[in-house]
């Protein structure tokens, strides 16, 4: 039903260049959108505010190119992802994002310590792993949408996951978390 709704509301922005429509879509979207960003930046708001913002403009001066051949909010992460991707290449990183800025951007508190904890064991992921890693744990997307949002093979996915699973487990246990 909720498809439906997206369809909808697509329809009436690509047609008739409805603006409340695509506000609406933006509602709805936007924390899912900025949660992704937010843990592919490492907790770095600002970044993962313009993030999100490129995207919902890019949908908007996109969306009559959405066919329907999946739902709105794959197209959309789609577009999240190709954008943190260009963000990601324009500073000629291939392996890690600058984690000094995030961890400047968030108080220590003791509410904190394990958010910080959790965005240190993502920077130790290769991009693609903590690419798949949000959108599977955090997200709860399933495999075949992170295929379809990213562009990689479902197989290559699950070895992503397993990798990046391992490598958050192991550095949790030696920072004093246990399963």
């Amino acid at each position: 039903m909720a498809e439906l709704s997206d369809i909808s509301l697509v329809t009436q922005v690509a047609v008739f260049h409805n603006k409340r429509a695509f506000d609406q879509l933006v509602r709805k979207y936007q924390s899912p959108v900025r949660r992704f960003f937010l843990n592919q930046t490492l907790g770095d708001e600002q970044l993962s505010d313009d993030l999100a913002q490129e995207t919902f403009i890019k949908a908007y001066v996109n969306i009559t190119k959405f066919r329907g051949m999946a739902s709105f909010s794959t197209w959309l992460f789609r577009i999240a992802y190709n954008v943190h991707y260009d963000y990601v290449r324009s500073l000629r990183q291939t392996d890690d994002i600058d984690t000094s800025r995030a961890v400047k951007n968030s108080s220590v508190s003791s509410d904190e310590n394990l958010k910080m904890d959790l965005y240190k064991a993502l920077s130790l992921l290769k991009p693609d792993e903590r690419t798949c890693i949000t959108l599977q744990l955090i997200d709860g997307h399933q495999i075949d949408k992170i295929a379809e949002i990213t562009g990689i093979p479902e197989n290559t996915v699950k070895s992503h996951l397993r990798r990046g699973k391992e490598k958050m487990v192991n550095y949790l246990k030696q920072n004093g978390y246990d399963r």
